[in-house]
């Protein structure tokens, strides 16, 4: 990968390309995403053939320590090997732009959250969930911004974690700087202070949404709203460890997603007996309204 500094005593910003502009090899067809670094576009890649996804920093915003935080992400994105871990296809200068390219996904789990999702699949997408972020906590990096429109998904119900670009790398102590998105970040990371058990908190409210269908808000007090619907849905066990989770206490939370992900697979042959079970009593009542629509 070739990253360099030509950037960064720019006279002039170059203009971010446009929709239907040859760009190096690309060709760029839409615009997926626009953030307050950079933007998203998909783009065609003309030597291998495939669609990709681009994230090109604004050239405005592009000074020394943005290209760091970019160059932080590169390395990172190279460091975090797992197949629930979005991987980074290139990184280099097109055009006096920074540009980083991706596999490109079918959608996020946030698109996904709008239709309706099977109770199998809330469990799919929580175990992939967890052993991403688990595999960053081993390799001792907070994610610091996990939230549905991070986690993407590619064919065959492959949840991958993507996006980070603010990530602290843990050595002994781990400080930040309050990063992270309002509605899914830990109220420690909001005042300063992330740690392992701020990306478990997030964590937890993701996988409280998928099951219960709603986001629990500020003070995360339990029961938090919709907890009545995850007493028919989901074991007694199951939801002490969400509850656990999300707890406002960090001191009261797994430790880490490592810690959080041995629990959950531990829970998950219970959990499948028990939404197995669900679906067979719901199968059987179905069958019983049948067959006194038809007498």
């Amino acid at each position: 990968m070739l990253i360099h500094a030509r950037l960064l005593h720019h006279p002039m910003p170059a203009r971010m390309p446009r929709v239907r502009q040859t760009f190096g090899k690309y060709r760029i067809e839409k615009r997926i995403a626009e953030g307050g670094f950079a933007m998203v576009y998909q783009a065609y890649d003309k030597i291998e053939g495939i669609r990709v996804a681009l994230k090109i920093p604004y050239n405005n915003l592009l000074n020394r320590d943005v290209l760091n935080f970019f160059r932080k992400e590169v390395r990172l994105a190279a460091s975090l090997r797992h197949p629930n871990i979005l991987q980074l296809k290139n990184a280099e200068f097109i055009d006096d732009h920074f540009v980083l390219a991706y596999p490109l996904a079918e959608e996020s789990l946030a698109d996904r959250l709008h239709r309706r999702l099977a109770l199998s699949t809330s469990v799919e997408y929580a175990a992939q969930m967890l052993e991403a972020v688990a595999c960053a906590h081993r390799n001792k990096v907070i994610h610091c911004d996990l939230k549905p429109e991070n986690l993407l998904i590619f064919p065959g119900n492959q949840l991958v974690l993507s996006d980070f670009g603010i990530a602290r790398v843990a050595l002994r102590t781990v400080r930040g700087s309050g990063s992270g998105t309002v509605g899914y970040i830990a109220p420690e990371q909001a005042m300063g202070r992330p740690s392992f058990r701020s990306d478990v908190f997030s964590s937890g409210l993701i996988i409280y949404r998928l099951f219960a269908g709603q986001l629990p808000e500020w003070p995360f007090e339990w029961p938090p709203p919709g907890s009545q619907r995850l007493k028919t849905r989901i074991p007694p066990e199951f939801i002490e460890l969400i509850r656990r989770s999300i707890d406002p206490n960090p001191n009261k939370r797994f430790r880490d997603c490592l810690h959080m992900q041995r629990a959950f697979t531990t829970l998950t042959p219970k959990l499948k007996r028990f939404l197995n079970k669900r679906t067979a009593s719901r199968k059987s009542a179905a069958g019983t309204r049948n067959r006194r629509m038809s007498a």
